[in-house]
């Protein structure tokens, strides 16, 4: 199944059943539709070939401020206005990425069955957004949509005609269906955007290939060096959280093998120590840098208790956090103790909750698709969108020489900044990796390091 979107954001209906209207009145109107339950203007309009402009003229309640179409409303539905005679112009043809609108394959889970197909569902949103916004700059697109679910078939999808006419393919989501999509794209010299971290060995040799996230393991490294050129002269203290089911393990323990090679110091507790034993821990003549070794919102609430003690016993402790992407999630009800505590938390992308640009996304998000964007991280709407935007930013300018330096594109990320470099004569991979840091004077600072 493919969808082919003109009209970028009346995308939506594809998740939609729109049933045709039962019943026509007179010949003033065409038709007259009974809205059925998760109905759109936009989708009305769409399903009778009408614009969105040309349904609201037909009825002006539509063009209320506060009007809201609702199930069991009666639509009018116009006659279309006669078609102008235009003068034939000559046709010309080019393939040129740069002169024509852009052709975008998306091979993700788009369904509603589990949180892979909601997430994919979201980010696919946000690349909808970014191709509406970037029609009024002059940068058109065709989008074709494929769901190619975990249980499902790669093979379906690229057997589409379609598929080989796209400029660019974004996905797959899983790591089986890479080497199928790398082999399609590189005889059809398509580009092939990874968006989200998965294995793809294939990056090595496909030139064609692009890839935002890095391994958790080569994130693990780029974040023990981050820390050892920003706190090489703290003293590293270890809090022991007794959460089982902490994948932050591997992480702790890559960065005490870093200290212990270097002949660091550095002391270990634990949330269940005693207020002595726990204060002991820490330096009262170097500045201490806190690592919890889970990512949890109750352990770190239990040691921002812990810490407070410390604070209040010893005024002249200093105290710096170095935590997780995660702790993003908790921002709302953790900022002041972020502030208090200089945290820094590592990551390939910025999820800054409380800006007002965030909150402008949000807003657009809800008045297109009826609903509140998931309480996640990354935002995944917000994702597509910067991806998309920089993407056919991009190919727009480069075409499809485009390589992804972050200095080429004129476009300033809500929330994923992208700066690829070459991976051993194969594809592209994303280098961006920066610390979010909350200072004790309540701004927040990004310190980006590549």
């Amino acid at each position: 199944m493919w969808q082919k979107c003109r009209y970028i954001l009346c995308v939506l209906a594809l998740l939609m059943v729109v049933p045709t209207s039962s019943w026509a009145q007179s010949n003033k109107w065409r038709d007259i539709h009974k809205v059925k339950k998760k109905e759109t203007i936009f989708g009305i309009a769409r399903d009778y070939g009408l614009t969105v402009d040309q349904l609201k003229e037909a009825n002006p309640v539509m063009m209320k401020p506060d009007y809201q179409l609702k199930k069991g409303d009666y639509v009018f539905i116009p006659f279309p206005p006669a078609p102008v005679q235009a003068e034939e112009a000559p046709v010309v043809v080019t393939d040129d990425v740069r002169t024509r609108a852009i052709r975008v394959g998306v091979m993700l889970p788009l369904h509603s069955i589990n949180g892979d197909g909601h997430r994919m569902t979201e980010y696919y949103r946000g690349i909808l957004m970014a191709c509406d916004s970037l029609k009024h700059s002059g940068i058109s697109t065709e989008i074709w949509a494929w769901n190619v679910p975990e249980d499902g078939d790669i093979a379906n999808a690229i057997a589409d005609p379609a598929a080989a006419k796209c400029d660019l393919i974004i996905g797959p989501l899983y790591s089986k269906y890479v080497s199928k999509l790398s082999q399609f794209c590189e005889e059809h010299n398509i580009l092939m955007f990874i968006p989200f971290s998965i294995h793809a060995p294939e990056l090595f040799s496909n030139r064609n290939i692009f890839q935002v996230y890095q391994t958790q393991n080569q994130q693990n490294e780029t974040v023990v060096s981050m820390f050892q050129q920003r706190f090489k002269n703290y003293h590293p203290v270890f809090i022991d959280c007794a959460d089982a089911t902490s994948t932050k393990g591997s992480f702790t323990t890559l960065l005490r093998r870093s200290l212990d090679a270097d002949n660091i110091a550095y002391n270990l507790t634990s949330l269940a120590s005693t207020d002595d034993n726990f204060q002991r821990a820490f330096s009262r003549k170097q500045a201490n840098v806190v690592i919890l070794n889970t990512a949890r919102s109750s352990e770190l609430t239990q040691a921002f208790g812990k810490l407070s003690t410390v604070a209040a016993t010893y005024p002249e402790v200093r105290i710096s956090m170095m935590g997780y992407t995660d702790w993003m999630m908790y921002t709302r009800r953790n900022l002041e103790n972020y502030y208090k505590y200089d945290v820094y938390i590592p990551a390939p992308f910025f999820t800054n909750v409380i800006s007002d640009q965030m909150e402008a996304f949000s807003r657009a998000y809800r008045a297109n698709f009826r609903q509140d964007m998931m309480q996640t991280l990354p935002r995944f709407a917000v994702t597509g969108f910067d991806h998309a935007m920089f993407f056919l930013k991009g190919m727009h300018q480069y075409g499809k020489e485009f390589k992804g330096a972050d200095a080429s594109v004129s476009y300033q990320p809500i929330q994923t900044p992208l700066a690829f470099e070459r991976i051993d004569g194969g594809g592209l991979q994303n280098q961006v990796m920066f610390f979010v840091r909350y200072t004790p004077e309540k701004t927040i600072e990004k310190i980006e390091y590549r």
